[in-house]
């Protein structure tokens, strides 16, 4: 995320002498993204940050082995289990379902390895604890791991449920809502004021056996290490999880139906997300304000549906997940965009996935798939 943070205790320079009052010195990690030539944070701990014990086995992920078999419009019928739904060489798609975890495993750590996190909370509240510092989650939140971030989900209601999306990439603000300097521009429909930065706490000096499992698409690896990894008394720079709240994306409206570009929060490579949120609707007199029927012959469009009425289609409900791969053109179901004619607002909460690479439908996703959908579009 492109603006600076500075937390807790830091040298006047980097990569000199940073002395610890209680003798010794504290020691530096830089974290960068794109080898030395893009964002990075500097990260001051107590130890070491390498002191590596043991090493646990690679365990397989066979989920991604799965290839394009068919070309139609899908309707998921979500159950309450974390699955993954669609893929491609950039994204990933899952549903999450969560419970606390009553076993003890302040031991236990996780990191991305490959993969940045966008997790959209539909459901639900926690903590994340992270090396950055703590950050304290709630429904309608987006929150950004990007890869190399150490952190617990510590759940504190009965459960969490939402969407996962995994980027090769990093998940940035859209680069037309950012001024050359990467400062979120004054037409933006969020700004910085609105993104939660992490609260680090006290640093915690404490050996033993702490383990890190590092997630790869292909599958997780387990490290053992001497310290515990929330030693970090202060950092600075760019690079650091933070979090957005649906509700405060600023709708861009008009006086006849925006497209969804306007709509856009979060950029990757080979994809963007967007947000639908309450708004006006459009005033125009003769303004249609349902989505009119669109065909992207680029794009493959997923849309998970949160809260609300949504105005364009039926047999919806909060949790839905809708696919429509490109090529095949969609839109309202029938009645639905004659019946928005004269309508003033709407109150749906949605986030849509274009992606610019096909997806492949995951195995296990087929099977919660609901057969009609294709035929929804046809009147009754």
């Amino acid at each position: 995320m492109p603006f600076y943070n500075s937390v807790g205790k830091i040298p006047k320079k980097r990569h000199t002498v940073f002395k610890n009052p209680n003798g010794g010195i504290y020691y530096e990690e830089l974290v960068s993204r794109e080898g030395f030539s893009y964002i990075y944070s500097n990260l001051y701990h107590l130890k070491m940050p390498t002191q590596v014990k043991a090493l646990g086995l690679f365990n397989k992920d066979d989920r991604y082995n799965y290839l394009k078999q068919d070309h139609k419009p899908y309707h998921f019928q979500i159950d309450k289990s974390s699955k993954l739904l669609m893929y491609n060489n950039d994204v990933a798609i899952s549903t999450i379902y969560a419970k606390p975890n009553n076993i003890n495993n302040s031991l236990i750590f996780q990191r991305n390895g490959d993969c940045d996190n966008l997790i959209y909370i539909q459901d639900g509240n926690g903590l994340l604890k992270t090396n950055y510092g703590d950050l304290e989650y709630h429904e309608g939140d987006y929150i950004i791991i990007p890869r190399g971030v150490i952190f617990q989900n510590n759940i504190l209601s009965k459960h969490i449920n939402g969407l996962l999306i995994e980027s090769k990439s990093p998940i940035e603000t859209p680069s037309r809502y950012r001024n050359r300097l990467g400062q979120l521009l004054e037409h933006s429909p969020f700004c910085e004021r609105d993104i939660r930065v992490p609260r680090l706490n006290n640093p915690i000096d404490q050996k033993g056996d702490f383990e890190i499992q590092v997630r790869f698409r292909s599958g997780t690896k387990s490290y053992i290490y001497d310290n515990h990894p929330f030693d970090v008394v202060g950092w600075d720079g760019y690079y650091f999880p933070w979090i957005l709240n649906i509700n405060d994306f600023e709708p861009v409206t008009g006086s006849i139906h925006q497209p969804p570009p306007v709509h856009q929060t979060f950029q990757g490579k080979g994809f963007v997300v967007c947000s639908f949120v309450s708004r006006l609707f459009d005033y125009h007199p003769d303004a249609i304000p349902s989505p009119y029927p669109h065909s992207n012959v680029d794009s493959d469009e997923v849309i998970f549906y949160s809260k609300g009425n949504f105005m364009s289609r039926k047999g919806i409900s909060p949790g839905s997940v809708t696919y429509h791969p490109m090529g095949l053109p969609h839109g309202p179901q029938p009645g639905k965009y004659e019946e928005s004619i004269g309508k003033k607002s709407t109150d749906e909460l949605a986030v849509m996935i274009d992606t610019f690479e096909s997806l492949y439908v995951a195995k296990g996703a087929e099977q919660s798939s609901d057969e009609n959908y294709p035929f929804s579009w046809l009147k009754k």
